[in-house]
């Protein structure tokens, strides 16, 4: 069968996800990837996607475990083909969804890698200002901002890098972020974060946003309202960012910190429905692989206070007490 049969339809559901749905184009562009890996394989077996099977699909699983494909990328792509077949069966082009019984990859049972609280601790401790330069000390204060902010209030990097002054509430300790779907949340910050933030608006943005207005003549650049900047005066990208943490830390992403967010307010004995909120998950099944630290924080609890879950050791008798030899006759 000829492949191109695909494109029309696949055309028309990256518009679905992007106008409908209001999906960001980075959400849109790993969707249709994901689909175009599908129909790749379904070419192989002679078959469209309007014509996929159960088969079909199971088989494009074993496909990609055989290709070494990770079970969270290979649930990712199920959940991409499985959203693809809802639109048309909800648009009444299909009869039957082939993905209905498909059982997903054991993905979420992994646990993300995150840092220790140490290991935070030095990585956030370990920026240090640079005296002297104006222009050093106000990349080193955006800098530690940056870091604070990922850690504090678990952000995507893409959220981050979309934030603007005015998405601040400095006063309320909080900030509004707008996540995947252009789904708004309010993120609480702790001291830590909202210091780190005040004074780079205070001491280090004012230089990034002159340098910026030195070099722009006319007009002022239309993402000028952006928080953090670069020593050009232009919102910083997703790359640079991911650069700036694992500067900070050859073990860590973006995305670590996020997950050390999580993990550290759950050990802390945070509920999943609280970090479900902070972190923007629209399902609380993604928040469910923090279960695991979950149940280990509750464990240890459990053997520090609860009367028999440790071996309680006796004192040892005191040779001088005469009624310890009297009960061993």
């Amino acid at each position: 069968m000829n492949a191109q049969g695909n494109l029309p339809l696949l055309r028309e559901y990256q518009i679905y996800l992007r106008v409908e749905k209001g999906l960001r184009p980075l959400t849109c562009e790993a969707y249709a990837g994901d689909l175009s890996t599908f129909a790749e394989f379904l070419e192989q077996r002679n078959a469209l996607l309007m014509t996929a099977t159960q088969q079909d699909v199971t088989g494009f699983l074993d496909h990609l475990r055989t290709h070494g494909i990770d079970s969270r990328s290979a649930a990712r792509k199920l959940s991409s083909v499985r959203g693809f077949y809802k639109w048309l069966l909800l648009d009444w082009r299909i009869h039957h969804d082939p993905t209905v019984d498909v059982e997903s990859p054991k993905a979420w049972k992994v646990l993300p890698k995150s840092l220790s609280e140490p290991e935070v601790d030095e990585m956030l401790g370990r920026a240090a200002l640079a005296a002297g330069h104006p222009q050093a000390r106000a990349t080193d204060l955006r800098d530690q901002a940056i870091l604070e902010l990922l850690y504090a209030g678990g952000l995507r990097v893409s959220e981050l890098t979309a934030l603007t002054v005015s998405d601040l509430g400095l006063d309320a300790g909080r900030v509004h972020v707008r996540g995947k779907g252009d789904k708004e949340r309010i993120v609480p910050l702790g001291h830590s974060a909202v210091l780190a933030i005040e004074t780079y608006l205070r001491e280090g943005r004012p230089h990034l946003a002159r340098i910026s207005s030195r070099r722009k003549s006319g007009n002022a650049r239309p993402d000028a309202a952006r928080l953090f900047l670069s020593l050009r005066g232009a919102p910083l990208t997703r790359q640079w960012i991911w650069q700036l943490v694992k500067a900070a830390n050859q073990h860590a992403s973006p995305h670590t910190l996020r997950h050390s967010c999580a993990t550290h307010m759950v050990e802390h004995g945070a509920d999943l429905r609280s970090v479900q909120l902070l972190l923007g998950h629209a399902d609380i099944s993604t928040t469910q692989v923090y279960t695991h630290v979950a149940l280990r924080h509750l464990k240890s609890v459990h053997r520090e206070h609860h009367p028999r879950a440790k071996s309680r050791m006796l004192p040892p008798a005191d040779p001088t007490d005469s009624s310890t030899e009297k009960d061993s006759r």
